[in-house]
């Protein structure tokens, strides 16, 4: 021990440290904004509350948003315990309620979101999707957990689980869902993978390639499972108020929620509220939860550092080894003591790396079991990062990498600088600055990148030149950063490692991106003859000049005008468009084809889109995929002059979808809605959830309602109950069933019967067939009614194999003069996508009147 602390201190609260407390704690926030707390004595704490324990624990989930927030908030910001939380995909299957983005930018954007909630929570997280389009993909919903892991592939999800338990070593496993049929199944297959890892994780002969590259196995201690206040074993106080934070831990944790607003997540809860619960599947001594419940997922489980030496010197080990335990204890307690003292926090957070680092040689030299020196060699790992942590904090180190540009292309140089700041009352000595570059990239200092000295309001900076090679992978946005930087310096004779990213993703994107305007195309095999005109949009990502020669690359026998445009570009980011008109063969038969869009820089051919992902809650990324455009051929019978007023809710691309194959459609905003002409339009759709994102619909209900009573034709796409529905909001109720994961149809290939084939939607103006049910995408159907009026048609019956069929699918009614319909069909997947029936029926359902109404020109509602 250095003579920094002869004097061992006891923690003592006092009022006086309590306020000083408070008084540099803004007050908490409950709400979509985060809260400005996070700074300042309140890191402060997060950073040396870890100090105080070394159990660990992780929390398995499907999907980003699956997280048990209030727990982790509860266990890593209350209890200071190394939490860890593990989701298998990335949410790509999922709707959004922030913009229309789907797919692959959809969980670009929820894996963002999950990250900026992790940091609220102080919670490592990771995923075991790797990349884009990998294997352990959101396919959609699912109704079991053998067809998720189907899909996935098991042995490559259970290899990246285990992989995950053993490099984490968590001393305690709890997936986030139980294995019950009425669970989403991709739920339940993490459930699944958990249980079964509890154990396998910890046997050498699973996955033993794992233990040739070094891993270890690990065996966690409990496997905890969801449970409620009937039934469990132990119960969290998330509930419990934190006067440090401002909040109670159930609060902190729906502020994490709060970041995932793709899915329109967090609530505000009251002080007070809420109880974790949780009931003991299985532990690793065999022995089952018994007598009272605790409040505690640790009982039995070292949780000090003094527990550790308990454990040792009744066991009889390395005595050397068990009194540098009991004192790394006691360095934590004066952590602890000398809060909120920043200085003072620095010198103990110092003085414990110090005896954190002998206790790593002593372990290494000491007669203990191999396992007993791995499992110590970790948690005294974890230790150093939490106090590199720790000192950033006490010292106030503030550190940055700053490139010159986030958006480099192949074989660009450019200039990133890094700095380190000194905000606080402690000197730094020897100061190292260095800047990390991905493989293949060269990273080189064009000053000086070590200083003697970094006092108290000072910044040193470096300034590096990084050159990126010719050839690069696309960028990767699931990958780890591209340039980071770390820094070192020293504070009482003991040296500090911190690791730093840039605010924003750094991607290597190609020097000319083509967007192709549509993106999807309808070919009508009824008049082959007609072009369809397609606009390239070029975007310049070089830093400076660029020429390009744009061309598309077509299917076999089709033909484009003009061959190819070339294209200037003066500056960076400027755009310039090129238009082609493209046609098929006259004997084009129906299917699928597809046309690339090439940028020929004299060099090499890129045929590369670009689409920025930027929001405010997650910053700026980058989606890179190939500048393709489908196009889908089939016939198609559209009415002419059919005039469309379309509501949507900023979720769906049906509108542009119904422009491209001729249809008349205007988007109605606000006042239209509430004291427009309606009768104008010939048919009124409104888009996916549209009441619960358009205020003003509800309101108007009855405005609607009176439109389609007087002769117009009203659509309306599924809606969830928590969307503001309610059965009147149609002209004859329609409930909504519940619990919603039951009134699903998840297996796009299951048979659809036509109750009545014979009704105008499946013959007017296309002749629909059971061929126009096939090849659909993701899902059938979404919230299907469980009950509706008696005046309602119901077209088709459909439900998942073995399971009940639901006839409330696809409803119709007369109603006055014009027609209402319902529909739970999930068109905003499907017509996107180019689903020839879909679309094909979609129309007929636009097209729809009563016989002898007129389609256009109905009488206007009286205002």
């Amino acid at each position: 021990m250095s003579q920094l602390s002869t004097k061992r201190r006891t923690k003592k609260w006092v009022a006086a440290s309590l306020s000083l407390v408070l008084a540099g704690t803004m007050a908490f926030q409950a709400g979509p904004q985060k809260a400005a707390a996070d700074r300042g004595v309140v890191d402060l704490w997060k950073a040396i509350k870890p100090l105080t324990t070394i159990a660990s624990a992780m929390n398995t989930g499907a999907h980003p948003d699956d997280e048990h927030s209030a727990t982790l908030a509860y266990l890593s910001l209350g209890l200071g315990v190394d939490t860890y939380s593990v989701i298998a995909n990335r949410g790509e299957g999922g709707q959004n309620e922030i913009g229309s983005e789907l797919g692959n930018a959809l969980g670009i954007i929820r894996t963002r979101e999950l990250q900026e909630a992790s940091k609220i929570t102080n919670v490592t997280l990771a995923n075991l999707s790797q990349k884009l389009n990998d294997p352990i993909y959101d396919f959609g919903f699912s109704k079991s957990p053998e067809e998720t892991l189907a899909k996935w592939g098991e042995d490559v999800a259970y290899e990246r689980l285990i992989r995950q338990i053993r490099e984490k070593r968590p001393d305690v496993l709890i997936p986030a869902f139980l294995n019950e049929p009425s669970t989403h199944g991709h739920h339940r297959a993490v459930n699944v993978l958990t249980v079964r890892a509890f154990k396998d994780a910890g046997n050498p002969q699973v996955f033993p390639e794992q233990i040739k590259e070094g891993l270890q196995p690990w065996q966690p201690k409990k496997l905890y499972v969801p449970a409620s206040d009937k039934d469990y074993d132990v119960s969290l106080p998330v509930n419990e108020y934190s006067e440090l934070y401002g909040a109670s831990y159930a609060q902190l944790g729906e502020e994490s929620r709060y970041m995932h607003k793709s899915q329109g997540m967090g609530r505000q809860i009251d002080e007070g509220q809420g109880t974790a619960y949780y009931k003991l599947q299985e532990s690793a001594d065999g022995k089952k939860a018994g007598g009272k419940p605790e409040t505690s997922l640790f009982g039995g489980i070292a949780f000090t550092f003094e527990d550790l030496a308990q454990e040792l010197d009744v066991k009889g080990k390395d005595n050397k080894v068990v009194k540098q335990l009991k004192t790394l204890q006691q360095d934590a307690n004066e952590v602890i003591a000398a809060y909120p003292s920043f200085a003072k926090v620095a010198r103990e957070v110092h003085e414990m790396k110090a005896d954190v680092k002998t206790a790593v040689e002593l372990v290494k030299v000491s007669s203990l079991e191999q396992t007993a020196k791995t499992d110590l060699l970790h948690r005294l790992a974890v230790k150093e990062k939490q106090l590199d942590k720790a000192s950033q904090e006490a010292t106030s180190t503030v550190v940055k990498v700053k490139p010159e540009t986030g958006e480099l292309i192949p074989g660009q140089t450019t200039k990133v600088t890094v700095t380190a700041f000194n905000g606080g009352e402690v000197d730094m000595s020897k100061v190292h600055l260095k800047l990390n570059v991905t493989e293949g990239w060269t990273a080189k200092a064009a000053g000086a990148d070590s200083f003697d000295k970094l006092a108290k309001n000072q910044t040193v900076k470096t300034e590096f030149t990084v050159t990126v090679p010719k050839q690069v992978e696309d960028f990767n946005p699931y990958a780890l950063p591209l340039i980071s930087a770390d820094i070192r310096y020293e504070a009482f004779g003991t040296e500090a490692s911190l690791h730093a990213v840039p605010d924003n993703a750094v991607a290597v994107l190609p020097p000319v991106s083509l967007s192709l305007s549509p993106e999807a195309a309808v070919l009508n095999t009824l008049k082959p003859e007609d072009p369809v005109s397609v606009k390239v949009t070029a975007t310049n990502y070089a830093p400076g000049t660029e020429k390009t020669k744009v061309s598309l690359q077509m299917p076999e026998g089709w033909t484009v005008e003009p061959a190819v445009q070339e294209l200037s570009f003066a500056a960076k980011y400027e755009t310039k468009t090129a238009e082609f008109s493209v046609k098929a063969p006259a004997n084009v038969k129906a299917g699928s084809y597809n046309l690339a869009a090439i940028a020929n820089d004299g060099t090499s051919d890129s045929s590369r889109t670009v689409q920025v992902i930027q929001y405010p809650h997650i910053g700026k990324t980058y989606y890179v995929k190939p500048a393709n455009l489908a196009i889908q051929a089939f016939d198609l019978k559209v009415p002419q002059g059919l005039k469309v007023g379309y509501v949507s809710s900023g979720f769906d691309n049906i509108d542009q979808v119904l422009r491209q194959v001729g249809v008349n459609v205007t988007n109605l905003d606000a006042k239209t809605i509430q004291f427009g002409d309606l009768s104008q339009y010939d048919t009124i759709v409104l888009g996916i959830r549209a009441y619960a994102f358009r205020p003003e619909l509800i309101p108007s209900n009855q405005r609607l309602l009176d439109y389609a009573k007087n002769g117009g034709n009203l659509v309306v796409q599924y809606h969830k109950p928590e969307d503001k529905w309610s059965p009147d909001l149609a002209p004859y109720p329609i409930k909504i069933g519940e619990p919603l994961i039951q009134w699903r149809v998840t297996d796009e290939n299951s048979k659809v019967t036509m109750l009545a084939p014979e009704h105008p939607i499946f013959n007017t103006p296309n002749k629909i067939t059971d061929a126009d049910w096939q090849n659909w995408i993701q899902d059938r159907s979404a919230y299907n009614p469980s009950e509706w009026g008696k005046e309602y048609t119901e077209l088709i019956s459909n439900g998942d194999p073995g399971e009940k069929e639901f006839t409330g699918t696809f409803l119709t009614a007369n109603y006055g003069k014009g027609t209402y319909t319902y529909s739970s069909l999930v068109w905003y997947r499907e017509m996107p996508s180019l689903v020839p029936g879909s679309i094909r029926m979609f129309v007929n359902m636009i097209s729809l009147k009563q016989d002898g109404a007129a389609s256009a020109g109905v009488v206007a509602p009286k205002q």
